[in-house]
């Protein structure tokens, strides 16, 4: 009789312990399909035209000003510039329609070259090897994240573009 009541207290427990962990295990996995989804914090660049654009970005660093590019955008697409929270207030766009030639630009001139880049300063483009282009600029103020958009209004070969802090 001792036997019977031996096993059936180890019964008793294992079921408890399993229910325990059916629950704690069900909890979890509800848990993340319900769970919102973690804001992320990046400066990002949506190309809503029909053709690739290239890109360039400008900010202001420890070493001084830099300018990266070139970061191919596909068409109706967005691709992610500055992964993680934004360091800079300021951020500064280029942007050319591979196949149209619009551009998106602004008042900054900043040094770019023809392929890969990341250039540190941005005075004396030309005797340095490089090109000269106009950059717009965005002020993030204190966000963390930022999206511009490209688009194109008629006519397409003057596209403009717009900005909106990224949720």
């Amino acid at each position: 009789m001792r036997k019977w009541s031996i096993f059936h207290a180890e019964l008793h427990q294992r079921t408890r312990l399993g229910s325990f962990l059916a629950a704690f295990l069900f909890i979890f996995i509800a848990g993340s399909f319900f769970a919102p989804e973690k804001a992320h914090a990046d400066f990002r660049v949506c190309n809503t035209t029909q053709n690739l654009v290239g890109v360039a970005l400008g900010y202001r660093a420890k070493s001084g000003w830099v300018t990266e590019g070139w970061w191919h955008v596909n068409a109706s697409s967005c691709t992610t510039l500055v992964v993680g929270p934004l360091t800079s207030r300021y951020y500064y766009l280029y942007a050319e329609d591979a196949q149209s030639g619009g551009r998106w630009d602004g008042r900054v001139n900043m040094c770019v070259a023809e392929n890969q880049f990341k250039i540190t300063g941005i005075n004396d483009c030309f005797a340095r090897g490089f090109q000269r282009s106009g950059f717009q600029e965005y002020d993030t103020g204190e966000q963390t994240s930022w999206m511009v958009q490209l688009t194109e209004e008629n006519p397409p070969s003057s596209p403009i573009v717009t900005d909106t802090p990224a949720p």
